[in-house]
């Protein structure tokens, strides 16, 4: 009888160890999903065997959040439970390989989240906020720091991209322009490779053929010229930043008479006259119901045509039409034209300058220009993607993204922009063309999510390069 007691204890013993190896053998299991929707939350907790080391990863496009687990399975068949929630559409339990398992839970919303695990007895749980406030904050290099800022607010979640860069550290703002060239886009993060940034933001308004809407000024030169008075950032040669309304104005003087120019390296209309420069590109590309005066560097004509003038290196170029055309009818080879310009006794002191507006903020205050600076409802209506420049009481430069038209971000009004820039610290600060074009670039990547879907080609951006704002 002792034997057979001693054979029954044995017997067991080994079965114990089996179970007990088996079961250390067997991956950790998901057996049953839960859920808890409250109005500021929404709980998952999968109940498991046991809960290994997991990955988190929150997915933009489409916008869910997943959870990887390397050394673990699916229990059973797939499953996927789709919840009555205005922020979580659905959870899904998939096997992706061996030994592979991914929580993907579908988001109808941007959420704040929080995941965890829990003992006695294993669980997995995670914490889908409907009202958050998320920073992850990122030091570029000395003097640059990318905040990605998510929250949730009544108008629905957005999704920032925010730099603070300190002009003291050796850094400086100035415009990029895409392709060296008004003519033709380009995408920013290859304008800002161009230009070996540490950053850049997307910049003027323009036209599909790349013209600019809007002041342009760089090294001291006018590229584009406005017509009404818009609001524009300003480089000094001090290293000043300064936003202002600002007016342009020009005119040619010749042997006998004086002419006003209309505009600067943009399509020529009726009865007017543009100037063309070496930014605007290879040749004016004007019809032939026009003339045409060829400028040296000393304001000599050189040559007269009709249209699509070559514009040399060195040259400019005078295209007239209609009255204008005939104002200048006299004019005749060998000539000498002054051509002149101005943007006011304060911004023609400028190295650089970069159009778009409104104004957002000034001297600490609210300050919206939408309708003295005559702006539209593809520019003003609604909540968009934006972009804007500001800058900080204690000169310190704000240069900021807000996503818009997807699951993720909603996007802001101008007003809402406004108040974000103020919330931010900004005491001057205006608005940046917005939509798709909305961009930001750190060393070459764009970080934002383009409402295109992708890059979207622009005419110019203004980039973070190392190097003094004094010039």
């Amino acid at each position: 009888m002792t034997k057979f007691r001693r054979s029954i204890c044995l017997l067991l013993a080994a079965w114990i160890v089996a179970a007990l190896a088996l079961a250390q053998a067997a991956p950790p299991a998901v057996q049953k999903v839960r859920f808890h929707q409250t109005q500021e939350k929404v709980r998952v907790v999968f109940d498991m065997t046991a809960v290994p080391d997991f990955n988190v990863t929150l997915e933009k496009d489409p916008l869910r959040l997943l959870i990887d687990m390397p050394a673990a399975a699916a229990k059973g068949a797939l499953l996927k439970t789709a919840l009555n929630d205005p922020f979580v559409a659905a959870v899904e339990i998939q096997d992706i390989g061996p030994g592979q398992v991914r929580l993907a839970i579908n988001l109808n919303m941007m959420v704040g989240y929080k995941v965890f695990k829990l003992a006695k007895p294993a669980r997995l749980v995670v914490d889908l906020f409907k009202n958050y406030d998320q920073k992850k904050e990122e030091q570029i290099r000395p003097g640059i720091k990318y905040t990605f800022w998510q929250r949730s607010q009544p108008s629905g979640p957005i999704q920032a991209h925010i730099l603070l860069i300190d002009p003291r550290a050796g850094l400086a703002l100035q415009p990029v322009l895409s392709n060296g060239a008004v003519a033709g886009l380009e995408t920013l993060a290859s304008m800002s490779a161009g230009a070996k940034a540490i950053a850049a933001v997307n910049g003027s308004y323009f036209a599909l053929n790349g013209e600019i809407i809007g002041l342009l000024k760089i090294n001291g030169e006018i590229v584009s010229s406005p017509n009404i008075a818009r609001t524009a950032v300003g480089i000094f040669p001090d290293g000043r930043i300064a936003f202002d309304q600002v007016n342009w104005q020009g005119y040619v003087e010749f042997p006998g008479g004086r002419a006003e120019l209309n505009g600067v390296n943009r399509s020529r209309g009726d009865d007017e006259l543009i100037l063309y420069t070496g930014y605007f590109g290879p040749s004016t590309g004007t019809n032939a119901y026009g003339a045409e005066y060829v400028l040296n560097q000393d304001g000599v004509v050189t040559a007269i045509g009709q249209g699509n003038t070559s514009i040399e290196d060195g040259c400019t170029v005078l295209s007239a039409h209609g009255v204008a055309a005939k104002e200048l009818a006299g004019l005749k080879v060998g000539d000498k034209v002054t051509v002149s310009q101005s943007l006011g006794r304060e911004w023609d002191a400028a190295v650089h300058a970069l159009g778009a507006g409104p104004m957002l903020i000034k001297d600490g205050s609210i300050y919206l220009t939408t309708k003295t600076e005559e702006f539209g409802s593809d520019v003003a209506g609604g909540r968009a993607p934006r972009t804007a420049i500001g800058l900080t009481k204690d000169g310190q430069l704000l240069l900021v993204v807000v996503d818009g038209r997807h699951a993720a971000s909603s996007g802001l009004t101008l007003l809402e922009l406004a108040l974000f820039m103020q919330e931010l610290g900004a005491v001057d600060a205006m608005n940046l063309d917005g939509g798709g074009s909305s961009q930001m670039v750190i060393y070459d990547k764009v970080v934002n999510r383009p409402s295109d879907g992708r890059e979207r080609k622009v005419a110019d951006g203004l980039a973070i390069v190392p190097g003094s704002l004094a010039k």
